[in-house]
């Protein structure tokens, strides 16, 4: 069975509807999902505001942290790199200095 996914501004607007007529099933009916998950919309809405629904926003600071990461982790690859052959080429300069 398919899973239907509901967007933000349909989530939303179905929990004020439903808060305005109080009136959970009948909202649930005449839009065709259960009573159970406009509840659960309702509950989560009254304890987190319209920023629960939002789903955008957490992606993309998530994929931001991802690639800020990425972008770190070569950067200290870079700066191991940059030591190493600052190294050799000290070893190198005194060893022909001798």
């Amino acid at each position: 069975m398919k899973r239907t996914r509901y967007t933000a501004r349909f989530k939303f607007d179905r929990v004020v509807e439903s808060l305005k007529k109080d009136s959970v099933s009948e909202i649930a009916r005449q839009y065709g999902f259960g009573v159970n998950l406009l509840s659960k919309w309702r509950s989560d809405f009254l304890k987190d505001g319209h920023c629960f629904f939002e789903v955008k926003p957490n992606a993309e600071i998530a994929r931001l942290r991802k690639s800020v990461a990425q972008l770190e982790q070569m950067v200290g690859k870079k700066e191991v790199e940059l030591n190493l052959l600052k190294n050799f080429s000290d070893f190198y300069q005194s060893r022909s200095g001798l």
